[in-house]
């Protein structure tokens, strides 16, 4: 009993390996505490709470679940609405803006002011927005919200100030943009259609005015009913009564003629001399059957009707296919003169939109583009070519081509890292792209002052990794590598528990690792397998050396503290590298066949490798006992030792890269020989070896949702499947078999060995307690945030999971008085284990002699799990890992620069002469921070984070020239938090309630990186970059772009006198005389309301002068007025001089004739 007295002890203390200088850590959270220093450490923090400061920069990729497409002509802005009430703005590279709607309604349509610099959004909350886009970050400056009526369909001509608004319910509103108010003036659909019709039209599905004359006004009715309405008369001018229903309407630009598009896969051609009947009905993809019938065809969505000066008209559509043939590809058709050409699409089609020479609709059209929208890409094809090409994007719309499993992020790179990554990646790009520049060339953006290289990786379910140049703001595709080339492809024929297990995505990546000055590069897989890459700029003929580590919990494994004493704590006492245990000698069932076998093959051939980063090691898990492998948890690289270190819920594995061997490979328990401060317990077998209640069945005892989402996330990586014992065990034996005739192949995996199943995305990871292991044992388990908060945990759980790990050069021992190469690691229990290393100097024995690896016993302890190690010299200055400069090994051999290994080394004793020996240590866990001093091993501060929620992602990283140590946790089912803390004395400096609490992809891809900037996943197809770094707010006007730039409208082309004469110039009409106060009088203020926006500084004044040109017009106003003034004055100054000269004159005659009489005169 005392010994566990002991133990509590050790949890609400520093570590227990040093008792007397460690101070209390069960001070309240929020409360840092100190102790006695073993020397005065004089180190000044500069960093302040003004320094920080949470905001988002910028948001790279794909649009998630788009909803609406809008083109400005003149500014050549493109706009992009989404379901979740995001808009972006895109124009030329750099010009990237994302807003997004408080209420987080749908966007249904938007629609441009063009050439004026706002933009109007209609939402499915049935408001209206005007934004204003004459600033870097848009404001919303208007909203109107209709209470009655549901928006269907918005429509504002060019150069007018009033905005048509159809409804559900057929009635046609007018609002005025420049003071977001209803008119008076309202299309009744009562009105609209014959007193005689007895049915409803249906919702409004199209508005347009007439090129012809502005007065006349298109409606079309979801029912197939057409009405021109004439706005002056107030009265129909014909009605249209068709048997299909109406998606869609575009006019002939001459104004006598339009197209519809209908439900039954055709297109109407309508006449205006001749509304009885269309004068041309076709079906472009119906075939005529034998019975002379066409054939059914599915919807036309949309059409565009486009006119050319020198060419045949362009007839643009989606949909309108045959449904003859199932799972068809979507399509967009181009028919221009005979000829119909059909572009296949990927994904479904969203809208699309004709981009044109003129914005004006009575005007030869002259199509070049078409921006089409697809429900998860973005594409534009080029229509002056007669293959039609598309462009290449030059937007990253790509990082979703396969679901993103993890990111990082690196700012500050060696300079020369992008140029060769991109000189490499442009070798691999696709061809056959249109040779003439992007077409949307909007906006104007410049490169900042403050910049530095950035990259950013993201990992994917395919196996591929992704490398992204991130500097400036921007987002650009570096370079591509696939990870599934390392393998032999699975035959067809192939079956068997590996085709069971690893269904889909057997590749997909968990972790990555990247060295960038030494260009060495390690990912980790999900089917339990590290590959390690080295880069070259040549390519090279070679063999991948493949290693197989067996790690896996045994019930030998599980030790007494009487075992301890006799047991000795690594296989190999001298420290070589032991080899991989043979199978169990249980293994002698069926399973077997995969007992000391990988799940996947490596290539075991030459393989001829491109320049880039060529795989040189792959490393990987075996089954046991017809279990797989679990999952990696940690991993860390070191260039400058060679060594490679990786960690799961069983224990530890050493691999030496340079000599291809496995150095060490134990359990965790075994890591601690004697010194585990836990001293556990021997479980009955017999009490393991219990059968589950059935995978799929579910207890009476449900989950809260407050307990999944406040649960630790270390105990949940990929999949959502519990790979860690924070939860729960891992089973030490093979669970007996449960009835039914599914029960003998899942059991035998055990509750804690889940199946690798398809790799989700980790935009779609959710943290969820398996069905399959919810046993009253293991569900106290789950509910037991740490198992160092509790006895009964301890006592349960005999095995922990590696969270992290780090190389670094510190002190192995308290006796130490240089550093040494060490390996950091850091439990699910919150143990710190230190691990010094014995690594040969000289190049060539490094190739030769073996590495000596010796676990000391020391151990540090903390709450919860351990997430993050940093090591600061005693100024202060955080002391960087040791690296190996790159060299090309597959260079062509230069005999008078033979090529040698150059390590820069970063450590304590030199990075600090004049504060002596020594180091600081940071440690930081899921719910607590500490700083130690090294040797000695002592506390110097501690402070407890949280108490009630989880830290998902810890950093120390480096801002406004100092360190600081970067937390980013959830508050249970409220919100996520950003910490910052000054080291090493861990003040607080800035707490924040950033986000809610809605998605856990954002923790599962949140990642800090120095310079104040981190990174996460906010849907599954986007990236938002953030900054807390308030140097980097206060210079983000100058890093974004300008949406709006000062550009004349073009004047209306010159029709000529017998053109004017014949066809009638396009009538124009004062809207004002009809819309305004003074002649429709007000509307009902119960249809809608009037919300005044926050729109800014520049907002309001844009506001101010009217957006709708009435700034410009105020501009050109006050110039003349100045003009005027001006004038003004110098006829003033005239005026004056005159004066004066006459003064002048009169004094003269004045004085002269002062003395005469009136007889001289």
């Amino acid at each position: 009993m005392k010994k566990f007295r002991k133990v509590l002890d050790g949890l609400t203390t520093s570590s227990p390996v040093n008792p007397g200088g460690s101070p209390s850590c069960g001070s309240a959270a929020g409360t840092p505490s100190t102790a006695p220093t073993p020397r005065e450490l004089e180190i000044q923090e500069t960093l302040m709470s003004e320094h920080f400061q949470i905001c988002k920069t910028v948001r790279h990729g794909f649009p998630y679940q788009p909803t609406a497409l809008a083109f400005d002509p003149v500014q050549k802005i493109l706009a992009i609405g989404t379901r979740s009430g995001g808009v972006r703005l895109l124009g030329r590279p750099g010009v990237d803006c994302h807003c997004q709607h408080e209420s987080g309604a749908a966007v249904l349509q938007l629609q441009f002011l063009i050439n004026e610099g706002a933009l109007v959004t209609a939402c499915a909350d049935d408001t209206l927005h005007l934004w204003n886009l004459r600033q870097r970050r848009p404001a919303i400056l208007h909203s109107l919200k209709f209470n009655r009526e549901r928006i269907t369909f918005c429509h504002l001509p060019f150069q007018s100030k009033w905005l048509y608004v159809g409804t559900e319910r057929g009635n046609t509103h007018i609002v005025n943009i420049e003071s977001f108010i209803l008119s008076g003036y309202v299309i009744m659909w009562n009105k609209a259609i014959e007193l005689s019709t007895k049915t409803h039209p249906g919702p409004v599905v199209h508005l347009s005015d007439s090129p012809k004359d502005e007065g006349k006004l298109l409606i079309g009715f979801e029912s197939g009913t057409i009405v021109m309405w004439d706005l002056r008369a107030k009265r129909a001018d014909f009605r249209i009564y068709y048997d299909e229903a109406i998606h869609s309407v575009s006019w002939h630009h001459e104004g006598r003629q339009f197209m519809c598009s209908h439900s039954d896969g055709s297109l109407s051609m309508w006449n205006l001399r001749n509304t009885a009947k269309p004068f041309q009905v076709t079906f472009p993809h119906g075939k005529t059957q034998r019975d002379g019938r066409k054939e059914s065809c599915k919807p036309i969505l949309k059409v565009e009707y486009k006119t050319s000066r020198n060419s045949e008209a362009f007839v643009i559509f989606s949909g309108g296919l045959s449904y003859d043939k199932a799972g068809r590809r979507p399509t967009l058709t181009i028919m221009h003169g005979k000829a119909i050409i059909v572009l296949e699409m990927d994904y479904p089609i969203v809208d699309f939109l004709v981009l044109c020479e003129t914005p004006y609709l009575n005007e030869v059209q002259e199509p070049y583009a078409v921006a089409v929208l697809l429900e998860k890409d973005f594409l534009v094809v080029d229509l002056t070519q007669s293959n039609f090409p598309i462009f290449e994007n030059p937007y990253p719309m790509d990082i979703h081509e396969s679901p993103v499993t993890c990111t990082a992020y690196f700012a500050d790179c060696p300079p020369d890292i992008i140029p060769v990554l991109y000189s490499i990646g442009a070798k691999h790009k696709k061809t056959g792209y249109s040779h003439k520049e992007w077409p949307l060339s909007g906006g104007t953006w410049t490169v900042g002052s403050q910049t530095y290289p950035e990259i950013i990786i993201t990992g994917h379910a395919d196996g591929s990794i992704k490398f992204w140049d991130a500097t400036a703001i921007t987002l650009q595709m570096l370079y591509k590598l696939k990870t599934s080339k390392v393998f032999e492809k699975p035959k067809s024929g192939d079956v068997g528990r590996s085709a069971e297990l690893v269904e889909e995505d057997p590749y997909a990546i968990q972790m990555i690792n990247w060295c960038p000055q030494s260009r060495i590069f390690c990912v980790v897989g999900i089917s339990a397998h590290v590959i390690l890459y080295r880069f070259s700029k040549h390519d090279a003929n070679t063999t991948i050396t493949s290693l197989v580590v067996r790690l896996q919990c045994e019930m030998e494994d599980v030790i007494s503290p009487s075992d301890t004493e006799n047991t000795p704590c690594f296989s190999d006492p001298s420290g070589l590298s032991p080899q991989p245990q043979p199978p169990s000698p249980r293994s002698n069932t069926p399973d077997s066949v995969r007992d000391s076998n990988p799940c996947l093959k490596v290539k075991d051939r030459m393989i001829r490798m491109p320049p880039g980063y060529q795989a040189e090691l792959v490393v990987q898990l075996l089954w046991v006992d017809g279990e797989p492998p679990q999952q990696i948890t940690s991993l860390d690289l070191n260039s400058a030792y060679g060594l490679l270190a990786l960690g799961n819920c069983n224990g530890l594995a050493v691999v030496d890269y340079l000599q291809k061997t496995v150095l060490l490979c134990m359990s965790t328990l075994e890591l601690y020989g004697s010194a585990d401060p836990f001293q556990r317990l021997t479980r009955s077998p017999r009490k393991n070896r219990q059968s589950t209640s059935g995978l799929t069945e579910l207890s009476d005892n449900q989950v809260s949702l407050d307990l999944e989402r406040s649960k630790s996330p270390t105990s949940d990586h990929v999949n959502g499947h519990c790979t860690s014992p924070t939860s729960q065990p891992c089973p030490t034996g093979r669970a007996r078999v449960p009835g039914g005739p599914e029960g003998p192949r899942l059991a035998r995996r055990g509750p804690g060995r889940p199946p690798f199943r398809k790799a989700q995305s980790a935009a779609c990871m959710e943290v969820s307690l398996p069905v399959s292991s919810l046993t009253e044992e293991s569900r106290e388990n789950s509910f037991s945030r740490s198992r160092s908060s509790s006895v009964s945990s301890i006592d349960r759980e005999t095995k922990e999971a590696v969270t992290t790990l780090q190389f670094a050069e510190s002190y192995g021992r308290k006796s130490d008085t240089l550093p040494t190469p060490c390996l950091w690691v850091g439990t699910s229990l919150g143990l710190v284990l230190i691990i010094p290393m014995s690594i040969p100097t000289d190049e060539q024995e490094r190739q030769e002699d073996p590495v000596t690896v010796a676990p000391t016993g020391t151990v540090l302890m903390l709450k919860a799990s351990v997430l993050r190690f940093a090591f600061l010299d005693c100024g202060g200055a955080l002391i960087n890992s040791p690296y190996e400069v790159w060299r090309d090994q597959h260079a062509p051999d230069d005999p008078d620069r033979p090529r040698k290994r150059k390590l820069v080394n970063f450590s304590p004793s030199s990075s600090q002469e004049a504060s002596g020996d020594g180091h600081l240590a940071v440690v930081c866990s899921e719910r607590q921070a500490k700083v130690f001093f090294m040797p000695s091993q002592a506390c110097l501060y501690v402070h407890n984070i949280t108490e009630s929620s989880f830290v998902l992602r810890a950093d120390v990283v480096s801002v406004c020239n100092s360190v600081c140590l970067a937390c980013f946790f959830a508050k249970p089912v409220i919100l996520y938090v950003c910490m910052f803390y000054s080291l090493p004395s861990l003040r607080p400096l800035l707490d924040v309630n950033y986000l809610p609490l809605t998605d856990m992809r954002i923790a599962r891809t949140f990642c800090f990186t120095n310079g104040g900037q981190a990174l996460y996943l906010c849907s599954p197809t986007e990236m938002q970059r953030i900054t807390y770094s308030q140097e980097m707010c206060d210079n983000l006007q100058e890093m974004l772009g300008e949406l709006f730039t000062p550009i004349e409208t073009p004047e209306a082309q010159n029709r000529g006198f017998l053109k004017g004469f014949f066809g009638g110039n396009a009538q124009t009409f004062d809207r004002e005389e009809l819309f305004g106060e003074a002649a429709a009088g007000k509307a009902s203020r119960s249809l809608a309301q009037h919300i005044p926006g926050q729109g800014g500084m520049e907002g309001m004044k844009a506001a101010a002068g009217g957006v709708v040109g009435e700034l410009a017009r105020a501009r050109i106003a006050l110039d003349e007025r100045g003009q005027r003034l001006g004038e003004l004055e110098e006829r003033t100054a005239l005026m004056m001089t005159s004066a004066e000269t006459f003064s002048k004159h009169a004094h003269e005659v004045m004085l002269k004739c002062k003395d005469k009489k009136w007889y001289q005169f």
